[in-house]
């Protein structure tokens, strides 16, 4: 595999935890009366793609192979708590 190709891969890995967290981070945003974040926008944007890594890597584990149905309800659920739990007081 060659180095561009290795990179074409990760990038089709990441893509489903950058994009949702790009819309949950970009939704609350746009309503006027949403709470404020108990964490800055750059470390929740932070927070939302880490938390969908880790559940990408973990249902890459226990699953044996990526883009499972499973991994990408769990992606959304753990996402949505995040930005559930940063929103709430």
């Amino acid at each position: 595999m060659t180095f561009f190709a290795l990179l074409w891969h990760l990038a089709g890995f990441l893509a489903p935890a950058l994009g949702l967290a790009a819309v949950l981070w970009t939704v609350p945003r746009l309503w006027k009366r949403a709470r404020s974040a108990r964490w800055s926008a750059r470390t929740e944007a932070l927070m939302l793609f880490g938390s969908g890594v880790v559940v990408l890597l973990a249902g890459l584990i226990v699953l044996g192979r990526d883009g499972k149905m499973l991994t990408y309800t769990a992606l959304v659920l753990a996402q949505a708590s995040v930005a559930w739990w940063n929103r709430s007081r």
